[in-house]
């Protein structure tokens, strides 16, 4: 007799599997068929084997989730009557660890300001440009200044390129693309006086406007102009990319937003937002939901998909917004930053004021974007920069794959090569980049009536008589030879439109006789006579 004792896990290992099937429910694709029942062994046979494979992938997925993305979101939490607005970052200091204590800081430069600020994909480094011609590279994580340079020149923007060893600065009179060491490499002198830089990370093209409203697009890997736009709405200041398909947005003087792609002389999208000039545009990252904003103290969320109006905030002068990788607003006007969420999950978005924060009195806001991976806001001012904390703004776990803080410079070179040769061409910018890959369906032209053919035929003949003829040499000149040649010219253009109830009996016509000519004899008696 065979004994077979259960086999007892340890407690701390039962803990896991208890956790690991939690979070396999919720990666489970629904409840499975009922296998019983079906009598057909093959279709059993499918249908368990698929099962079989979702919850293999669903497992994987749980552990993946347990191992590999072990940080959670941050968040506010308040108590009874209290808000999360009043919260104040000295508050949120006393309450975090010293790591993230140490994003609370304030640079003070008044001789340079006021300051445009710029984050890589990584959140790793940090580009500020001053107005007066101060240009600063700055690691994060060591805090730490990379380089620093005096370009004695007026800074309008700041933007870097596809990693932190290159970036390009607006200046007076051109961009200018700089290297991390502060080495000049190129200069950008077709763009004219350029007033706000974009990079396209996925197509390698930097997007900038100019004084005179137009539109350019430059491809950094061969230095080529790949499209130069004139928008024919005069200067704007408001520019922005939308991180989903590329298609680049600017905000008008007249209250409408326009959406470009290079390949494309006229705008994909033109939508009326606002009664009077926009002060600025963001993107949400899924790119699905824009936010603008105008001089009229309004903060409008708009529907991608639909291109409605889905909230109106009031109240609000936003001169910058910016949106977070999980979804929050920050508006910067005058010496205030509001960061603004969402306090509805799903398909539905219900933003309200989430928190607030107030700089120095007489400090006018630049610009603010969050960090990447970070619970970070950066504000560039007019005193110089600085950077506040925000529970739940950034992604808490990072693919390093695709955006990685700790590369080293042998990871950063492969990564570089790989996403060269992964770039994606102008054409591929599109407001559905889902329809790439996809089949056209075939569309058949419609057949013309028969007054159309006989007013296109009539167009022709007119074209064909009102035709000048060269003058050739003498003899082959006469009025004969020339009403001749006019006449031909007349009648190949007749040519070109043949009656279509003839043509069409003549190939019925033709078709009865070749039939009857198939069928044997003792058949033909059957055929339609004419």
């Amino acid at each position: 007799m065979e004994v077979i004792a259960e086999k007892v896990m340890p407690p701390d290992e039962q803990e896991i599997d208890v956790e690991l099937e939690a979070r396999e429910k919720k990666y489970l694709r629904g409840k499975g068929p009922n296998l019983e029942i079906l009598k057909d062994k093959k279709h059993k046979t499918q249908l368990a084997s698929r099962e079989n494979l979702f919850g293999k992938s669903a497992k994987s997925a749980a552990k993946i989730e347990k191992w590999l993305l072990p940080a959670e979101a941050g968040y506010l939490e308040t108590e009874g009557l209290e808000k999360t607005w009043r919260v104040k970052q000295t508050d949120i200091a006393k309450e975090v660890n010293l790591l993230s204590a140490r994003n609370q800081y304030d640079i003070v430069l008044p001789d340079f300001g006021p300051y445009k600020i710029d984050f890589t994909a990584s959140g790793r480094h940090m580009l500020a440009g001053g107005r007066k011609g101060h240009l600063a590279l700055v690691d994060m994580m060591n805090m730490s200044l990379i380089k620093e340079i005096q370009v004695r020149e007026t800074i309008r923007d700041v933007a870097f390129l596809h990693n932190d060893q290159f970036f390009a600065a607006a200046q007076k009179k051109y961009a200018y693309i700089y290297a991390r060491d502060g080495t000049e490499l190129h200069c950008l002198k077709e763009r004219g006086k350029v007033d706000r830089l974009r990079f396209l990370k996925n197509h390698f093209l930097l997007a900038s406007v100019n004084e005179s409203g137009q539109l350019h697009y430059q491809d950094v890997t061969y230095g080529s102009m790949v499209a130069s736009i004139r928008t024919g709405k005069g200067r704007t200041r408001v520019i922005e990319v939308n991180p989903y398909n590329g298609v680049v947005a600017l905000g008008h003087s007249g209250g409408t937003v326009t959406m470009w792609k290079p390949t494309s002389q006229a705008p994909l999208v033109q939508m009326q937002c606002h009664p009077g000039p926009l002060s600025s545009v963001a993107f949400h990252p899924n790119g699905q939901l824009m936010a603008t904003s105008g001089n009229e103290r309004k903060i409008k969320i708009w529907d991608l998909r639909k291109f409605e109006e889905i909230q109106t905030i009031y109240g609000v002068h936003a001169r910058t917004m910016s949106f977070s990788q999980k979804g929050l607003l920050a508006a910067g006007t005058t010496s205030f930053v509001k960061v603004l969420g969402d306090s509805t999950s799903g398909s539905s978005h219900n933003y309200s004021e989430y928190m607030s924060h107030s700089i120095v009195k007489g400090y006018q806001v630049e610009k603010v974007m969050f960090r990447p991976y970070e619970d970070v806001l950066g504000i560039g001012h007019s005193m110089g920069w600085s950077s506040i904390l925000i529970p739940g703004a950034g992604e808490p776990n990072f693919d390093s794959w695709v955006a990685n803080p700790f590369e080293t410079s042998k990871q950063r070179r492969e990564k570089e090569v790989h996403s060269l040769l992964d770039k994606l061409p102008p054409e591929t910018i599109m407001l559905d980049p889902s329809k790439i890959g996809a089949m056209r369906p075939a569309r058949r032209k419609a057949k013309p009536t028969r007054g159309e053919i006989e007013a296109e035929k009539e167009v022709a003949i007119e074209a064909a008589k009102s035709t000048e003829l060269k003058k050739k040499t003498k003899g082959r000149n006469k009025p004969s030879k020339r009403t001749k040649k006019k006449k031909e010219m007349v009648e190949n253009a007749k040519r070109t439109f043949p009656e279509q109830e003839n043509m069409t009996a003549r190939k019925k016509r033709r078709i009865g006789e070749d039939a009857a000519a198939e069928l044997p004899s003792s058949l033909k008696r059957f055929a339609r006579k004419n």
